[in-house]
């Protein structure tokens, strides 16, 4: 049987620009979606991409027909879902998984755009010290229970302790900033590890402050610490009509900042003389620690030893205030020229013919020792000080006794005045009490022993695992994510 099939072209008016010409098709059509103009005709809706590609996919399989109707006799129309696929260029299960989602009683079928409801977890990588440390703590535990962590098991884990929002690539990358890295394990699988550095740093630290706790004539612990404060400073979270009635109007942004420097210990709470409170002058930095410097620190640092009646020990953090060398040392930043005369400052004798790389790999400066102007000074006065492991923050009191300021602070700024908020900071110092720091202290000294006692057991489990490999990590970075 005969049969002709005749597609009507469209005609194309004088003028009238279009973005593809039907009537003389090309072998490939790619159709892109013009850019939407504003105040388009009304009832007009606007056609995507896909839906373009598909319509000319089926306008060039009825063009096919009818430039060769001999062709429609090798069509079987009983086969409606190839005979779809074909027209639209999609395959028969793409065909056959909408069909299946449609019921044939339906007068009209309104279909869902994909993925249009999917919410994303939010990138969440600044946190304060104390979700570090859970972070930190939750790693340990699972080697502690013989559990391989992976950032999914460590995501569920903070989920529930701390209300964590984050996305496993968050809990990725908080991992690896707080010192982090992944090793080959005896099974060939890839164990996170932590740095050897900070892994040492804080034994050492354990086991310094355990010491000194059990001294037959023990020494007076003073704790250091800065923290900061915003002008817009207030509670995150308060009871709101759902209507969005109620609550204190707080001014869009974060405002001015102050920096809070002090001292305190669980016999004195804090020393009175040694606040220091001035305004940051860049309110956006995302870390106070820019607006310190070591100048504004040392002379800080001298009026608190003043203060001090007698020999104590003060502990303090990294911060690179904290840090400043009584001698530079070499680094691979410096100048041959000046490897060279530090060399020769120290007696060393060395040939002009030598590598800058093995002028640097000379024992005298691989293995020579730092020594920080604050810890001269404090030493000079008879004075010991010892500083945190990075990243280790939980063990500094303060950092609690910062906490209870603060909320202090939220609680009663009403105004968002920077003025303001430095009375309240005053406020909220002075009502820190000598209690409120041996209750901290202990706290911390707790926390402290409690790890001093899993350190051995744990660097024996861990031996049990690893192998020795070259390098502090991996050569890919492909996690240690399968369960």
């Amino acid at each position: 049987m005969d049969c002709t099939i005749e597609i009507e072209t469209p005609h194309t008016p004088h003028n009238t620009t279009t973005p593809h010409n039907i009537e003389t098709p090309p072998n490939i059509g790619i159709l892109h979606t013009p850019p939407t103009k504003s105040g388009s005709r009304r009832g007009r809706s606007d056609i995507g991409k896909q839906e373009r590609n598909i319509i000319w996919n089926v306008y060039r399989f009825f063009q096919k027909i009818a430039e060769n109707p001999d062709r429609l006799e090798l069509i079987n129309f009983r086969k409606v879902q190839e005979v779809t696929a074909e027209a639209c260029g999609v395959g028969v299960t793409t065909v056959k998984r909408i069909r299946r989602r449609v019921d044939d009683s339906d007068e009209e079928v309104k279909f869902d755009t994909p993925r249009k409801k999917y919410s994303r977890d939010a990138k969440v990588v600044n946190m304060d010290s104390f979700d570090k440390d859970m972070v930190r703590r939750c790693v340990f535990q699972f080697y502690d229970n013989g559990e391989y962590p992976t950032s999914e098991r460590i995501r569920t884990v903070l989920k529930e302790k701390i209300n964590f929002s984050g996305s496993v690539e968050s809990v990725r990358k908080i991992i690896k900033s707080l010192g982090f890295r992944f090793r080959k394990c005896n099974d060939g699988r890839q164990l996170l590890m932590e740095r050897r550095d900070i892994a040492c740093a804080r034994a050492v630290f354990l086991r310094k402050m355990h010491e000194i706790r059990r001294e037959i004539n023990p020494r007076p612990i003073f704790y250091i610490d800065e923290t900061w404060v915003n002008q817009n400073h207030s509670r995150s979270m308060i009871w709101q009509h759902e209507d969005g009635s109620g609550g204190l109007k707080v001014p869009v942004g974060k405002g001015g900042r102050l920096i809070i420097l002090h001292a305190g210990s669980a016999q004195t709470g804090f020393i009175p003389e040694c606040k220091l409170i001035f305004k940051a002058k860049k309110s956006t930095s995302l870390d106070y620690h820019t607006e310190m410097n070591a100048d504004i620190f040392t002379d800080w640092f001298r009026n608190f030893l003043n203060l001090l009646e007698e020999s104590s020990v003060i502990v303090m953090d990294n911060a690179s205030y904290h840090s400043a060398l009584t001698e530079k040392i070499p680094r691979t930043n410096w100048k041959k020229v000046d490897i060279q005369n530090w060399l020769e400052s120290k007696n060393v004798s060395f040939s002009e013919n030598e590598t800058k790389a093995e002028l640097l790999s000379r024992n005298e400066i691989k293995y020579a020792v730092k020594e920080y102007e604050i810890d001269r000074i404090a030493l000079e006065m008879g004075h010991e000080v010892v500083r945190m492991p990075p990243y280790h923050a939980h063990y500094n009191p303060i950092e609690l006794v910062w906490a209870q300021v603060k909320n202090y602070v939220a609680t009663k700024n009403k105004t968002f005045r920077l003025a303001d908020v430095e009375k309240l900071m005053h406020e909220a110092i002075e009502r820190v009490t000598v209690e409120d720091w041996r209750k901290c202290v202990k706290h911390v000294e707790e926390i402290q022993e409690d790890d001093l006692k899993k350190e051995c057991p744990r660097d024996l489990a861990m031996e049990s695992l690893v192998i020795t490999i070259t390098g502090d990590s991996s050569s890919g970075d492909s996690e240690f994510e399968s369960d």
